[in-house]
């Protein structure tokens, strides 16, 4: 049986959790007092950052369900998530405008392979 393995946990929640060779987790921007462009980029090299602690890149994302407070910000998600996604690799990906805590502009969910340990 495979375990189920949390990182850096709280009562609240777990930063990562990793289950039969997956991991999953949720980005936001730290630097909230950011425009949408500095915080998706933000996100984005989070995701990075997280994928090189998990063992894996963005080659091997499954799944990244995108919350963005205003849908007029998807232009700007696109052109950064079109140069930051290897070309042949994409994910599944749902983009939907959500009510996010105040001062955030993007939240993301994300679920990528990553070799077993």
């Amino acid at each position: 049986m495979n375990e189920i393995v949390r990182l850096d946990n709280s009562r609240r929640w777990s930063d990562v959790v990793i289950y039969s060779g997956i991991a999953r987790w949720v980005e936001v921007a730290e630097n909230v007092s950011a425009d949408a462009r500095s915080q998706i980029t933000q996100v984005l090299q989070q995701i990075d950052a997280t994928l090189a602690q998990v063992g894996s890149n963005n080659s091997r994302l499954l799944e990244v369900l995108i919350f963005l407070a205003d849908l007029n910000d998807v232009p700007t998600l696109n052109e950064l998530w079109d140069d930051w996604v290897p070309e042949g690799h994409p994910p599944i990906r749902a983009c939907v405008q959500a009510g996010l805590a105040v001062g955030y502009r993007v939240e993301m969910v994300v679920t990528a392979a990553v070799e077993p340990n």
